[in-house]
């Protein structure tokens, strides 16, 4: 998982309201493989492609000044619904690396920080303001200090937010819970080897 720290980055607005994960990612692709060359197709795809399979130009990452966005600025509950990884996963395939939105589902929100992207809550008025900004500005760069847990908008305006302190950590370091957990392997072997020396019934 990559680290963030501070990232530069094109902005992707989007004014949907209860964007859920089947929208993010449609269940009918939860079982292909992340790691194949077409994953990133899949983000949004009943909502960026037509039925004929054409591209949708009024989709926002259709849009030549948003293709190469990092940051995706959403509307309120975003990512409720089922509890699906791969919609995170997806949105890192593609290449976010941040999400901002007045609210997130709460599973989703925990994917994101799982996989390397982080999520902004913001109030309604700020997000809905960064969204015009960077519709009136197609293109345009936004500037998101992890470390000082600030981002800089279009006008140089900062904007505080808040995140948790074993999120940041895990963002910051570029590690899961798992890599975490695997940190301690030399200490988890040590205690499952004295645990069979003591309990050879086990």
């Amino acid at each position: 998982m990559k680290p963030f720290t501070v990232l530069q980055a094109v902005v992707a607005p989007y004014d949907r309201l209860n964007v859920d994960t089947d929208q993010i990612l449609p269940a009918r692709f939860l079982l292909k493989r992340s790691t194949t060359p077409e994953y990133p197709n899949y983000l949004f795809h009943d909502l960026r492609f037509r039925a004929d399979g054409s591209e949708d130009p009024a989709f926002v990452l259709n849009q030549s000044a948003y293709r190469s966005a990092q940051v995706f600025i959403g509307n309120a509950n975003f990512g409720g619904g089922s509890s699906r990884e791969a919609a995170a996963l997806a949105l890192e395939r593609w290449g976010i690396r941040c999400v901002i939105a007045p609210s997130f589902g709460d599973i989703f929100y925990n994917n994101c920080v799982k996989n390397g992207i982080l999520p902004i809550r913001l109030d309604d008025t700020t997000v809905a303001g960064l969204r015009q900004q960077y519709q009136e500005v197609p293109g345009a760069l936004i500037r998101i200090d992890l470390p000082e847990q600030s981002l800089t908008d279009t006008y140089a305006r900062q904007h505080a937010f808040e995140i948790d302190g074993f999120s940041k950590r895990c963002l910051l370091e570029g590690v899961n819970q798992i890599d975490l957990t695997l940190r301690n392997l030399d200490r988890i072997e040590a205690f499952e080897r004295r645990y069979r020396e003591t309990n050879d019934w086990a």
